[in-house]
């Protein structure tokens, strides 16, 4: 079959080979491979999730209850329906040996742990033998990282609570780590029948117990967990099943690959900045073809047919490469990858996030061609021959194909990431740092036109040749700016948020915050843990309040998340407490306290920041599940709650009545001087061994761990931008090295030195990346204020440490960049240059 006329002119002109779209196919390579690395690694892990579930889980399936042990009723129905039940209790408690303590998450297990899976010890013994009790001491397994701090080695004693334990062995691994979501201590296990005479596990004290079921082959998960809950319903039961064993972090790896991808598509902008400027490049090479085309009747659609067929076969070779790139690095990398991991990957070549980078490869290609090719297409013949490089307004039909392009592009973004909200504002802020950036290049331009034209450049010749060719008709400026701004601009914007939620979290909270939290204080207990404090200078504030865990169910009869959707409060139980005043400074921001001595129905105070967030008023009526026991209560008021302190805080208070008789502990903060703390831990955990201490300086230092992994991964995406960015920047460079040539023959003509040419390129190029360099401080600003501000509800300063290696790395790429092309210019003779010029 004869092609189409277009296709063949297209195909002929494609034998000349790749010259001019080096840079072309590096861009959109990048681009793509970047993304298609993201996705992979995302989907490994939600297939490692998802294939895995059952060991993730512990079981087939879950049944998990909230400080207490599940009721005879219910361990029958257990029975029933599977083949082996295992009984897992997790708390927190104080792991001591010696005159050393430490947090620690401590996991009771029964015989039958773990159901599926294996625990991983050294020296490599069964766990039974190391749980196993010799010369009257039970046995416990410890992480590594607990031992160490504690100066324990295998057949060491340790102590939780009362209890002496022996360890048997370093744990290394646990085959349910990843469904234990964060902890503040490192993992202990032991058995739960040594822990008799420990007194943790009593009425009111903080604790999860969870029932891992194996099920027969082939039972329909969904039906059981239907029959579980109708038969349970006001119990506080939570099921969990292999087919999401570990949703928190199936949710937090979706939402962080979405975002990696978004910023992925950051790269894919720059590139397509680079796609834009070599297209241009192609297109004035091919200006007599073009001409001579028009001038024996080809049309201006004909034309754009032609050379829109040429680039989309190049298109077509750029994604392609990236794909293999993105996956090859990514298969070569698994076994690393997968050993960093805290939970399951499988690796292989998935379908969905190769399609994905496609996608973004093929839309950002088509949206960066279509404008110069538009506009090449509608210049007249004699125009060409005459070397006109601009070209004519596009037709209508032309801003309609563009517009349609990045309509698809954001809808597929959209699609894609899953997140509207996400995707709109990742896309919305890369279309507004693109455009602020190709103001600002004009800027630049024509400031740069104006100061070469003043005294203040006289006697500067350098200065003002540099000045000269930044705002001359053939600058560099847009594409160095346009390239290397957005780079830079994705890591101003990173090093300015991690710099601000560092400083918060260093120094703006531990100012604001308790030296410690002390859990599971007994009725017995609180009177003579209050005396010790109120007495030591040292001690400067002492806070304590009744508490209690509580699941709210239901708002007004429904089911709460069917109202409030799925807020934080939402999400597990929440500390409950009561009282019968306003505790010391509390502002209430409507509605009224009840009476001191108020018996009647049960009435909640409610936080006023999350109440409004989930849409409460005065009037409604919540169900909060304690302790298995459904409580109906009606907001009577509205309070101020600031979590942001890291101090105590309640989201719901009861009257002291509604929760008469259930079985509680307290809760405490302690505001200590540092060198106090020691010593303090040291007397209450003598003397109330149960006590769970946590130390607030370690809690911050586990959370600026996990901000560290988060920048560390945007940061190696940021990474991939800048790459592409810098390639655009040789395509630059190497676009304009022509012209460098022609400049050069003249300035030695002239009686320039090498150095006084080289300078002037240097300085050009130094001013250049300058700008780009302040204009990402600038737009990375005020995007670090907005996320600061407004999404985490934060202060915020201005970081300059990262904002002077913004400036200096936008210099030296510039200067990296055009110095290679500069040698070309600096050793050819200027006769050669001018004769040929002639």
């Amino acid at each position: 079959m004869r092609l189409p006329l277009p296709a063949r002119i297209a195909r002929r002109e494609l034998r000349g080979g790749l010259s001019g779209f080096r840079v072309f196919l590096a861009c959109l390579a990048l681009g793509v491979a970047a993304i298609a690395a993201v996705g992979l690694v995302r989907a490994a892990i939600e297939r490692g999730l998802q294939d895995q579930g059952a060991v993730l889980l512990g079981g087939d399936a879950e049944m998990e209850f909230t400080y207490r042990f599940a009721s005879d009723e219910e361990r029958a129905f257990m029975s029933r329906i599977a083949t082996k039940v295992s009984e897992v209790v997790d708390f927190r408690s104080m792991a001591v040996a010696g005159d050393d303590r430490a947090l620690t998450q401590v996991k009771a297990v029964d015989d039958a742990y773990p159901l599926t899976g294996e625990v991983v010890l050294d020296p490599p013994v069964p766990l039974a033998e190391a749980l196993a009790t010799i010369d009257g001491r039970p046995g416990g397994v410890m992480d590594k990282v607990l031992a160490d701090r504690l100066g324990l080695a295998p057949g060491s004693t340790f102590r939780l609570g009362t209890q002496d334990f022996r360890l048997g062995a370093v744990l290394l691994r646990e085959p349910d780590s990843a469904t234990g979501g964060f902890a503040l201590g490192p993992r202990t296990i032991v058995r739960t029948s040594d822990l008799a005479q420990s007194g943790l596990i009593g009425p009111g004290t903080l604790y999860e117990t969870m029932y891992r079921l194996a099920l027969p082959p082939g039972t329909d998960l969904e039906s059981v967990k239907r029959e579980a809950l109708s038969a349970f319903t006001d119990t506080g039961l939570r099921w969990s099943d292999s087919r999401r064993a570990a949703p928190g972090v199936e949710r937090f790896v979706d939402r962080m690959g979405s975002f990696l991808v978004l910023v992925g598509l950051a790269g894919m902008a720059v590139g397509g900045v680079g796609v834009s400027a070599a297209v241009r490049a192609y297109l004035s090479g091919k200006t007599e073809t073009i001409a001579t085309l028009k001038t024996m009747g080809a049309e201006g659609g004909t034309i754009f047919q032609i050379y829109l067929l040429q680039i989309g076969v190049l298109a077509m070779a750029g994604v392609l490469a990236g794909l293999v790139l993105g996956s090859g690095l990514v298969l070569v990398l698994a076994d690393l990858i997968t050993a960093r991991l805290p939970f399951p990957a499988e690796f292989a070549l998935y379908p969905r996030p190769l399609a994905e980078a496609a996608f973004y490869g093929v839309m950002t290609a088509l949206l960066f061609t279509l404008w110069p090719l538009a506009r090449t297409s509608q210049i007249r013949a004699a125009a060409l021959y005459r070397g006109e490089q601009g070209g004519h307004r596009p037709k209508a039909w032309h801003v309609v194909m563009l517009l349609a392009t990045l309509a698809v592009l954001v809808g597929g973004a959209v699609w894609f990431s899953g997140v509207w909200k996400l995707a709109l504002g990742t896309l919305g802020g890369i279309l507004a740092a693109l455009l602020v950036l190709a103001l600002a290049a004009q800027g630049v331009r024509l400031a740069a036109r104006w100061f070469s034209k003043r005294g203040i450049v006289r006697g500067r010749p350098g200065l003002r040749l540099a000045l000269a060719a930044i705002g001359g008709p053939r600058s560099e400026a847009t594409s160095v700016i346009l390239s290397l701004g957005l780079g830079l601009t994705v890591l101003a914007t990173i090093g300015q948020i991690d710099a601000n939620l560092r400083s918060a979290i260093r120094t703006d909270l531990p100012e604001r915050a308790p030296s410690y939290f002390f859990l599971d204080i007994q009725p017995d207990q609180i009177d003579g843990f209050s005396s010790r404090l109120a007495g030591d200078p040292a001690v400067s504030r002492v806070e304590s309040a009744p508490m209690l865990r509580g699941i709210l169910t239901q708002i007004n009869g429904r089911p709460a998340k069917e109202v409030a959707g799925e807020h934080w409060v939402l999400n597990g139980d929440r500390g409950v407490t009561y009282s019968a005043a306003p505790p010391e400074g509390t502002k209430v921001t409507a509605g009224e306290w009840w009476p001191e001595d108020y018996t009647g129905d049960p009435q909640i105070s409610f936080a006023a920041e999350e109440a409004e967030e989930m849409g409460l008023k005065l009037g409604d009526k919540l169900t909060v599940n304690i302790l298995g026991r459904d409580i109906v209560g009606t907001i009577t008021s509205f309070r101020q709650v600031d979590f942001s302190t890291g101090g105590m805080g309640f989201v719901m208070t009861m009257n002291p009545a509604a929760l008469k008789g259930a079985p509680h502990t307290s809760i405490a903060t302690v505001y200590a001087a540092p060198e106090a703390e020691a010593k303090i831990l040291r007397d209450l955990a003598s003397a109330y061994p149960n006590i769970t201490a946590i130390r607030v300086r370690d809690a911050i230092d586990r959370v600026t761990d996990a901000l560290n992994a988060i920048a560390e991964a945007t940061a190696w995406a940021a990474a991939a931008t800048l790459l592409t960015g810098f390639i655009v920047l040789i395509g630059a460079a190497a676009a304009g090295e022509r012209a460098r040539v022609y400049e050069a023959a003249v300035l030695k003509t002239l009686g320039a030195t090498r150095g006084r040419i080289l300078g002037s390129f240097a300085l050009r190029a130094a001013l250049m990346g300058a700008a780009a360099g302040v204009f990402a401080i600038l737009a990375g600003a005020v995007a670090g204020w907005a996320v600061m501000v407004w999404a985490m509800d934060s202060h915020y300063r201005f970081e300059p440490a990262s904002a002077l290696a913004i400036v200096l790395g936008g210099i030296l790429a510039t200067l990296l960049a055009g110095f290679f092309f500069a040698l070309r210019p600096l050793s050819v003779r200027p006769a050669q240059v001018l004769r040929a010029a002639e």
